[in-house]
């Protein structure tokens, strides 16, 4: 069997490593010479748009999937004619406008933060009227890791607020004073069957993840469950999805979801029974899913910036390190640090180290 990938990062790699045990050949559609995925199987090096391209990506190809859900909804409806395209386009569609896909959360009984569609600066007085601030202005589309959004606490803060975000359609949401941050896996296959990984919690810094944990048996993981399947039932999904949600007051909020394989998920490659990355393969492909139990307690740690040294990472007990092979820039995801520990108290001194390796080398 062949997977068609569009993009070829870090993701599009780890998609390709699951796949390649059980047999399945990988193709990539990346612009970029050097992308993660190259060594991974067949690297096209062309323009996401050039028809050529795509032709020779979907050549033979038994399914079409993507690491990244920016797709024009057309392109890939277009796609869908030629040969199965899984998550399918409404859901990329509804994860790729943030207006959109705050309304399918209302319309699911999802909760979440107040919002309103705000087109130009002129609408902005009134929008901070009726929510009130602090609040956040963010794009309706290609905003990631804290791109694209602009927090306004005061009233002067308006002023600029638009040209921070390029003057772009946005919405404007109320800012969540949340208690934590956690995030859920999910998987559903092409039968409808369906796979939840264990609770994430995450840390955020300047807007991108540094750090998750996956949690046994929290409180919250039976309304995470039930907010992650109205979700892939209502799209029909096939493949991974991922549902960020904010904690408030004992109830959980939905912040965004992700159709695709998850940054918060990366620990289910060695503390699942079956990686996010393995089961999404598994999924569009039609084959069956393979368990989603936690292994152990786990973290993982993106390297971003810069990678402290591969060998004092290694001398960490029970830890796994994965090197991206991007080069080192500011604020740059280049890999992450697992550790899959045999008990919580073990996890808590493992991560105390790996910290201070992880900040050392960022801040150096």
């Amino acid at each position: 069997m062949k997977l068609a990938v569009l993009g070829g990062g870090q993701l599009a790699s780890m998609l390709a490593h699951a796949a390649h045990p059980i047999g399945i050949r990988c193709s990539f559609l990346d612009p970029n010479p050097d992308a993660c995925a190259a060594p991974m199987g067949e690297h096209i090096c062309a323009a996401y748009d050039d028809p050529a391209a795509i032709g020779n990506l979907i050549h033979d190809a038994d399914c079409l999937t993507f690491e990244f859900e920016n797709v024009a909804q057309s392109a890939v409806e277009k796609l869908a004619e030629r040969l199965p395209v899984y998550p399918p386009p409404s859901a990329l569609y509804a994860a790729r406008d943030r207006l959109v896909e705050k309304r399918l959360f209302c319309d699911l009984d999802i909760p979440t933060a107040a919002f309103v569609h705000v087109d130009s600066a002129a609408d902005l007085p009134a929008a901070v009227e009726q929510i009130g601030l602090p609040c956040v202005l963010k794009t309706r589309t290609e905003g990631y890791d804290g791109k694209g959004q602009v927090v306004l606490r005061s009233a002067e803060d308006m002023a600029s607020a638009f040209d921070r975000i390029g003057h772009r359609p946005a919405i404007l949401e109320a800012f969540v004073h949340f208690d934590r941050e956690v995030s859920v896996i999910a998987v559903r296959s092409r039968s409808g069957e369906c796979g939840l990984y264990a609770l994430s919690e995450n840390e955020h810094r300047e807007g991108v993840l540094r750090l998750t944990r996956n949690l046994a048996r929290d409180s919250r993981q039976p309304d995470a469950e039930r907010y992650v399947q109205r979700l892939l039932e209502h799209l029909e999904y096939v493949g991974v999805l991922a549902l960020e949600l904010f904690e408030v007051n004992g109830e959980l909020w939905a912040n965004e979801f992700a159709p695709r394989v998850h940054n918060s998920g990366h620990w289910t490659i060695e503390g699942a029974h079956t990686s996010q990355f393995e089961n999404h393969v598994r999924a569009v492909l039609g084959l069956p899913l393979g368990s989603t139990a936690s292994l152990a307690p786990c973290a993982m740690l993106n390297l971003i910036g810069g990678i402290p040294p591969v060998e004092k990472m290694l001398e960490l007990p029970y830890a796994h390190v994965h090197v991206y092979g991007k080069q080192p820039r500011r604020g740059r995801k280049l890999g992450h640090l697992t550790l899959r520990a045999p008990d919580d108290r073990t996890l808590a001194d493992l991560l105390v180290k790996a910290r201070a390796l992880v900040a050392q080398s960022e801040n150096g």
